[in-house]
């Protein structure tokens, strides 16, 4: 960007315009397509892209004339400059917002803030002492530079802490599907790049896309790449998260997209759960049994009674439901379940036809149904919690 407006001024044209900007992404997109999808690109282009709209319509008000006291004219001008950085910030805040919300699931209602308490001291103490050490570098004088410009660092960093401690600093976002994401950004285009009035329609599709947001169909299952971790989704609404061992990266990744603050070691993630040294059972909204079995002799009851049996074994072929065994995750990678009339709606992470360099499509069977083979069938054992158990523990 900044390239480009040099060359810009060289020519002498107008820097700041959509031209500029379109001849930036279109520079980024030939040299790394890829980088479309990635958060960096949609976020810088975004911010911009609003921020040039707003300069292209300009302030709400401009310093005074030659006509206007002096003291009023400073008055106005430090007025202004407080008010223009306000606006820089909810611009470029509130454009970056759906794609915050999409790839990290956070929002941070209180940028502007932190902007407003940091952005001075970057802009009148940390650059230029970082100017005046690069200029003092090759004298060997640059070391106080250096050290000035690490007091506003730290004072950034205050500033940071000081307000990510504030009540209801972090807003978390429940993940919602790339089809939401397009339609917003379509709005900002629109909004953003069309003077008339129609550029409302831009807004109306803004709108369109933060229902479609809310109103996103969370998975009621996921199980994790090596089926040693579940979540379920029980009646309050709220997942019960299982996993066996010490990774909880998928346990962190699965709140985080949930929008929930809970940490995998907090304890109320048990709720609802059942468990002995065979497995676990929980219960889905509907009141359906997602059985989790950790020891061989606990699939035969669990294959009578749940409608899902999760395991990071290898599942009887016999089994009379829906099975997620290791042979299941291996080839399907992390799973969501949705629970629809008689039976699961089933997402794999690596679904059939799915073939990369880095990532083969193995041969296999449909998601649920084991290949040939198999343990043999387990003598009849009350292996995991009973019912009683799991009322019990609701």
């Amino acid at each position: 960007m900044i390239a480009i407006v040099l060359i810009g001024v060289m020519v002498d044209r107008q820097t700041l315009t959509f031209r500029t900007i379109t001849v930036a992404a279109i520079a980024v997109l030939l040299l790394a397509p890829e980088a479309v999808v990635h958060p960096s690109f949609q976020m810088s282009f975004a911010a911009t892209l609003a921020l040039i709209a707003g300069y292209q319509h300009g302030l709400p008000f401009t310093t005074g004339g030659a006509e206007t006291p002096f003291a009023a004219r400073i008055a106005l001008w430090g007025g202004r400059e407080i008010v223009g950085l306000t606006l820089v910030s909810l611009l470029a805040g509130t454009a970056t917002i759906p794609y915050t919300a999409y790839h990290f699931h956070r929002m941070s209602p209180f940028g502007v803030i932190a902007n407003l308490a940091a952005m001075p001291i970057v802009s009148a103490w940390v650059m230029p002492w970082g100017i005046l050490g690069l200029i003092a570098m090759p004298l060997g004088l640059d070391g106080l530079c250096w050290r000035m410009m690490g007091l506003g660092i730290e004072w950034m960093t205050a500033v940071a802490v000081w307000v990510a401690a504030l009540p209801g600093a972090v807003g978390r976002v429940a993940a919602f599907g790339p089809g939401a994401l397009l339609v917003c950004t379509l709005g900002i285009v629109l909004l953003c790049l069309l003077r008339t009035p129609l550029r409302l329609i831009g807004a109306l599709l803004v709108g369109v896309a933060v229902l479609m947001m809310l109103r996103t169909d969370q998975p009621d299952v996921l199980i994790a790449a090596d089926a040693n971790a579940a979540a379920v989704r029980g009646r309050d609404g709220r997942l019960a998260i299982l996993h066996f061992g010490s990774d909880t990266f998928a346990p962190r990744e699965w709140l985080s997209a949930e929008g929930d603050a809970r940490t995998p070691k907090d304890a109320s993630l048990r709720n609802g759960v059942g468990c002995d040294d065979a497995g676990c059972i929980a219960k889905l909204a509907d009141g359906s049994l997602v059985a989790i079995v950790r020891r061989v002799e606990a699939f035969e009851e669990d294959c009578r009674r749940a409608a899902l049996v999760i395991s990071g074994r290898e599942a009887p072929t016999d089994c009379g439901t829906l099975v997620i065994d290791r042979r299941t995750a291996r080839a399907s990678g992390s799973l969501a379940l949705r629970r629809v009339e008689g039976g699961f709606e089933v997402t794999p992470a690596r679904p059939n036809g799915y073939d990369l360099p880095w990532a083969h499509n193995p041969i296999r069977t449909p998601v649920g149904v084991p290949e040939g083979g198999g343990v043999p069938n387990p003598p009849s054992r009350d292996a995991t919690p009973s019912m009683d158990d799991l009322e019990a523990g609701d």
